[in-house]
């Protein structure tokens, strides 16, 4: 779900409401994946605060609790903010991607890719046990 640019809250449930009755119906979802909007001087409107974001994670792990697993992905939002997500109801910050993070030009974003180290690190300072896994979200 793209969030931040010209919906309100009501949209947004009203997006999550969809979204859980589907997955009621044919449980066809393995993660709920939030999408930030980066306005990158496309939109004259301001991004969503911190707060909003980590706001939205819970709100969603709560609401979707029929979705396996929450992500943020961490290319989007920084490796800090995806860091702190964790404590919001995100069990998955995504992986050691590669040149796909190009298309997200934005501040919060350091780097193109993490190592494995990295990520491991990243999550073991937030106080989770970092989970190698697949596709299918099966512990490798």
């Amino acid at each position: 779900m793209l969030y931040g640019h010209i919906e309100n809250f009501k949209h947004r449930i009203d997006h999550m409401l969809l979204l859980r009755n589907l997955q009621t119906e044919t449980s066809g979802f393995k993660a709920f994946i939030p999408l930030k909007y980066k306005k990158n001087n496309t939109l004259r409107i301001q991004e969503t605060t911190l707060l909003d974001d980590m706001r939205n994670y819970a709100i969603a792990r709560i609401f979707l609790d029929n979705f396996p697993h929450l992500k943020a992905y961490w290319p989007m939002l920084g490796e800090e903010q995806a860091q702190l997500s964790l404590s919001f109801g995100v069990d998955d910050i995504d992986g050691t991607i590669d040149d796909t993070t190009k298309i997200y030009n934005t501040k919060t974003n350091s780097k193109n890719s993490l190592s494995t180290g990295e990520l491991k690190h990243i999550i073991s300072q937030a106080g989770f046990k970092p989970v190698q896994r697949d596709s299918d979200y099966r512990t490798i």
